[in-house]
């Protein structure tokens, strides 16, 4: 029996003192925690929102913001603190938070290095730290972090190297380091990430050939290199990755033919994008099988062939072929696959302008999907008229067809784009009127018009345009007036061109209204009368081009405001009068050219004028002076005879002001002379009456 009270006592107190042990070491790890969050909240430097004022002591930390503590140890398991704009650096202090499964500080301002002491969070399963400005190296010994399944370092500043031993992190899932500073290789260990999903190396400066070892990664259906340095082939191992979704190589030094079963090897492809590389060889046809498509973007490469029908491509929302070798020129209906795009209801871009495309651009591009919002065929060998029914594609933003072999009238149909905001048929063979309906684009921003046969005026109506920016309607045949409509304008900021037309009349004074152009030009016209003074209010014009017209009088003062001009032609015209000193006091002006005008007067030597390669003022015949490299007749300085002349002048100017002073001197001393000699007469006379009185008494 007393055996039995003493074993019972005895284990009591083993259980006593073992349960104490459990709750001094869970209250010694909560400890750990607390002090290790404190010390991370110590290097916050920066809390607009004041998040971390509820990290104090009144409350329990796995209340604090931000923070989840996981039931079972009381322990912390998740710090999320994403965007709420705080600045800082990650304390070290982050590697005592053994239990911690996810830190995200997601778009934030952290700053300096990740430190080393991160590697010790053995349970860590997510790192989210895009979008910081977080510097340094990732850490050599990160494969520590064997639990990680999304390591996010995007849009940081990290340079150096991708550790060789990144390999080791078995279950990582997410590997995103885009937008960074990294440089050398693409270490070949990615390829043993056997459960990786995602793989974003884009917009870095890595260099060298894609590893064979990616063909490995059987998981992946996120791939982004784009942005780099790579170069050489892709492995043909690379096209093993059947489960691909996205893939994107483009911007980067790639060179080699695509296989003749891409199409195939890619069954799931949605985005496919290899833009600005060196691919080579013929359209990869099997492409067209790929009926999960939605963007093939293959722009600026050396791809040849024809396109095949692309009918199957449904999903296609953008196709861009842009700066490519394809189709065979000449008259060959290159553009027969455009037929297979009619039925595609979701397609957004076409661009397929800078190859080498022939034939007859064909009406059905007008019964495109109404979604279109751009459509360029731009510098191809394309023959044709514009569809007259092409107003069907409403929505439409970007229509370009500049630099083919076009013809016919601008149909008065374009003027239902009402959504346009770019419209390009500028080296063509077009003719007749500019539609009128050109006024109903207000959306307009650049039109670009020159080199073709445009005939008849100007229409007011493109003074309606409420965004225009850039203009230009040179090299054709237009003729009468400038309207003074166009010349206001205030949106025109970047360019307005009306040259080599047949343009008469004055300038309009409207002109002072293009207070934000830089560029303008009317020269190769038969503009007369004199150049306005309110030109002068164009203060941001930086080129100005007024040569081969019939301009007259003087150049205005007020051209002296034009502290932005860099280039100034006024040459050819018949303008008059001194060439202006203000002129060498512009500071920017790096070209003039006043030539063959009607200027007189002494040539200013500073300024542009002390370069006489940048400036040119011949062809005047009554100036002088100027630097010796004009060799100009030196100015003739007033002869001393004149000197004489101005002194004579001065000593007869001088004496008949001062006959004119003795004039009146005499006119006025004269009549007090006879006055007094009048009163000496009656004096006398009385005298003489006096005495002859008295001598008669």
């Amino acid at each position: 029996m007393n055996l039995s009270v003493s074993f019972s006592t005895y284990a009591t107190v083993v259980i006593l003192i073992f349960s104490g042990s459990i709750i001094y070491s869970i209250g010694s790890s909560n400890t750990s925690d607390f002090h290790a969050l404190l010390e991370f909240k110590a290097k916050i430097t920066h809390d607009p929102l004041s998040v971390m004022s509820s990290w104090n002591d009144t409350i329990h930390f796995c209340q604090w913001h931000g923070v989840t503590c996981n039931a079972r140890q009381g322990r912390v398991a998740v710090l999320k603190l994403n965007s709420l704009n705080l600045a800082g650096s990650i304390s070290p202090s982050i590697g005592n938070l053994s239990f911690l499964k996810e830190l995200n500080l997601r778009n934030n301002y952290f700053s300096d290095e990740i430190p080393q002491e991160i590697t010790h969070l053995k349970s860590l399963e997510k790192l989210l730290l895009t979008n910081n400005s977080i510097c340094g190296r990732i850490p050599t010994t990160i494969s520590n972090c064997s639990s990680l399944i999304e390591f996010d370092l995007g849009l940081n500043q990290i340079e150096g190297d991708i550790p060789m031993d990144i390999g080791k992190l078995s279950k990582l899932q997410y590997l995103q380091v885009f937008t960074n500073k990294l440089t050398g290789n693409i270490p070949y260990s990615v390829g043993n990430l056997s459960n990786l999903d995602a793989l974003s190396l884009a917009d870095n400066k890595l260099v060298g050939k894609v590893p064979e070892t990616i063909g490995q990664l059987q998981k992946l259906f996120f791939l982004s290199f784009g942005t780099n340095r790579l170069s050489g082939s892709i492995p043909l191992s690379f096209f093993n990755l059947s489960s691909i979704v996205t893939l994107d190589i483009s911007e980067n030094q790639f060179e080699g033919n695509f296989p003749s079963d891409l199409g195939i090897s890619f069954p799931s492809i949605k985005y496919f994008v290899v833009a600005n590389n060196s691919f080579t060889g013929k359209f990869p046809s099997t492409l067209s099988n790929a009926s999960n498509l939605v963007e093939l973007e293959m722009t600026v490469n050396k791809l040849t062939g024809t396109v095949p029908s692309l009918e199957k491509l449904s999903k296609l929302k953008s196709l861009s072929l842009t700066r490519n070798h394809l189709g065979t020129g000449g008259e060959a209906d290159d553009l027969s696959f455009l037929y297979s795009l009619t039925n595609i209801t979701s397609l957004e871009l076409l661009a397929i302008n800078d190859n080498n495309f022939g034939g007859i651009l064909p009406e059905t591009i007008s019964n495109f999907s109404t979604e279109l919002k751009m459509l360029s065929v731009a510098q191809n060998q394309l023959l044709g008229t514009i569809p007259s029914r092409i107003g069907n594609l409403v929505n439409l933003q970007n229509f370009d067809v500049s630099v083919n072999q076009l013809s016919g009238v601008i149909p008065y149909d374009i003027g239902r784009l009402q959504n346009l905001g770019e419209l390009g048929f500028e080296i063509n063979k077009f003719c007749g009127h500019l539609p009128p309906s050109l006024g109903n684009l207000t959306k307009l921003v650049k039109l670009y018009a020159r080199a073709n046969n445009f005939v008849g005026k100007i229409p007011a109506t493109l003074g309606t345009f409420k965004y225009m920016a850039y203009l230009d309607l040179s090299q054709n045949n237009l003729s009468g007036s400038i309207p003074p409509q166009l010349l206001s304008l205030s949106s025109l900021s970047i360019h307005l061109d009306l040259s080599e037309n047949n343009l008469t009349g004055t300038l309009p004074m409207e002109v002072g209204n293009l207070k934000s152009l830089g560029r303008f030009s009317v020269s190769g016209n038969k503009l007369s009368g004199e150049i306005p003074s309110t030109l002068g209010s164009c203060s941001s014009i930086e080129a100005l081009d007024m040569r081969g017209n019939i301009f007259q009088g003087h150049i205005p003062a007020s051209l002296s405001n034009l502290k932005a001009l860099q280039f100034l032609d006024l040459s050819h015209n018949n303008l008059s009068g001194e060439v202006p000193e203000f002129l060498s006091r512009l500071l920017l002006l790096v070209y003039l050219n006043l030539s063959y005008n009607n200027f007189e007067g002494v040539v200013p030597s500073k300024g542009v004028f002390r370069n006489m390669s940048v400036a040119s003022i011949e062809g005047n015949n009554k100036i002088c002076g100027g630097t010796p490299e004009l060799h100009l007749p030196t100015c003739v300085t007033i002869p001393p005879k004149k000197s004489v002349l101005g002194l004579r002048l001065k000593f007869l100017v001088a004496i008949i002001i001062s006959t004119l002073w003795g004039v009146i001197l005499v006119l006025f001393i004269l009549p007090l002379c006879v006055s007094k000699f009048r009163q000496k007469k009656r004096r006398v006379s009385s005298t003489l009456n006096f005495s002859a009185e008295k001598m008669l008494d």
